[in-house]
């Protein structure tokens, strides 16, 4: 059946829409991941042009790379991950906007490289044992579960970002859901409300005096990105490895749970209009060698470290868009921006306030995806095993994340490696493989559904 034809109008992840359309839901994607990863950048004193630069690059290797080895676009957008900010901010004690210093940066990127070498090895021993063994460790109520708290904790990042102008925030919110509600399946109109709520939000922004011109007036048109190379020696190299390269705990079952999410939403919209289903969560080790891949390669150039973006798997499920080639066409319009200053320089005049609406409601369908996922799953919420793992998940990472300072526990321990504490998301993945680990090796009198 011919795209134009179906019912519910969309693309799966090998299909290529024409290309003037490809550029536009490309862009929206940017749109999507730009906030969070200019905010990465900007609050750990990494240069903006080189993130978003490495960040494009990165996603169209990683999305090269799964056609080539398994003949399926595996659609996942690589950004900046919040999961190292801690590390970083141990290391630079940066202030919002000013870049550190390049001999910082290169400390840093030892880490990050290191990162890169841990999922990659990760996914090589998933690959080797399979995906039955991978499920024993983390099941759908680990995975659902750290979905969840990674959606859902973020919520009151998403209402600090609206409380800049509630109205703005608000009408963007309320656009978008309409148009994403009221347009699905309407032909390509359908697949861009987060790009037209953006849009209209902008609009009402300019009236009120929200939008500062200025930085786009000021701005060059072309400027360079600041690469530079990782540092393997000093002092502190040691202490930047083990304290950056120990958060891939964090980043391995939140890129495994975004696996499962785009695998079950393109399996069940290729369902919906009788095509093969794809299956992409047979993959699970090789989408963490690209994850190793892409942060090896964000090591190499100065970039921060990067994780699959469940903002624009939240994207994808809205507007059931799921072309691998959108995604490539989104990392060649970031890494535009990398060199364009003045179109960078527009992107972030959007308003913090158009940003709070969209993230409310993107921050929360990723949520929702965790819920979907252990539904789909039949996680059996009746069976006392499921009950512990997925209650200390949710309550560890979404209270620890909303209720502390920048989402650090203050638990005592190894304090030399997180002066800050403990942050609320990793160690809620932790305790959930770990409590997991316990019924593996001790099996519960009574099994049920997981």
């Amino acid at each position: 059946m011919a795209i134009e034809e179906r019912k519910l109008p969309g693309y799966l992840p090998n299909e290529v829409p024409p290309f003037g359309r490809m550029v536009i839901l490309g862009f929206q994607h940017v749109l999507t991941m730009f906030p969070a990863t200019a905010f990465c950048a900007l609050f750990t004193g990494f240069h903006l042009s080189t993130v978003l630069f490495v960040a494009g690059m990165a996603t169209i290797v990683a999305l090269v790379l799964s056609y080539w080895r398994i003949g399926k676009f595996i659609p996942l957008f690589y950004g900046s991950s919040f999961s190292y900010l801690t590390a970083y901010l141990a290391i630079t004690n940066a202030e919002w906007g000013v870049p550190a210093s390049d001999e910082l940066i290169s400390l840093m990127q030892a880490g990050i490289v290191v990162t890169g070498v841990i999922n990659i090895i990760v996914g090589f021993i998933i690959k080797a044992i399979g995906k039955a063994a991978i499920d024993k460790v983390l099941p759908p109520v680990v995975t659902g579960s750290v979905a969840c708290i990674i959606g859902f904790g973020l919520g009151f990042a998403a209402l600090d970002m609206a409380a800049a102008n509630w109205l703005v925030a608000i009408i963007s919110l309320v656009v978008t859901i309409l148009l994403s509600v009221y347009l699905r399946g309407k032909g390509f109109v359908g697949m861009i409300p987060i790009l037209l709520g953006a849009l209209v939000g902008y609009l009402i922004s300019i009236p009120l005096g929200l939008i500062d011109f200025s930085i786009v007036t000021n701005a060059s048109w072309f400027v360079v990105p600041n690469f530079t190379l990782p540092t393997f020696t000093g002092a502190m190299v040691v202490t930047s490895i083990f304290s950056i390269s120990i958060m891939a705990i964090a980043t391995i079952p939140e890129s495994t749970a975004h696996l499962y999410q785009i695998s079950l939403y393109v399996d069940r919209y290729a369902e919906e209009i009788g095509e093969e289903p794809y299956e992409l969560d047979e993959h699970i080790g090789f989408n963490l060698i690209l994850d190793g891949i892409g942060d090896f390669i964000n090591g190499m150039f100065g970039s921060t470290a990067g994780t699959n973006y469940g903002e624009n798997n939240s994207l994808m499920a809205i507007t059931l868009n799921y072309s691998g080639p959108v995604l490539i066409a989104a990392g060649a319009i970031s890494m535009l921006l990398g060199f364009i200053g003045k179109l960078e320089a527009l992107v972030a005049s959007v308003p913090l306030a158009v940003t709070g609406g969209l993230a409310i409601y993107l921050f929360g369908v990723i949520g929702m995806q965790g819920i979907a996922l252990m539904v789909e799953n039949n996680v059996s919420l009746f069976n006392a095993r499921n009950l512990a793992v997925g209650a200390v998940i949710m309550v560890v990472g979404i209270g620890g994340n909303i209720g502390y300072p920048n989402g650090f526990l203050p638990i005592p321990v190894l304090q030399g490696i997180f002066p800050f504490g403990l942050p609320a998301i990793a160690t809620a993945a932790v305790l959930g493989i770990l409590i997991n680990a316990i019924f593996l090796i001790f099996t519960p009198p009574e099994e049920g559904k997981f």
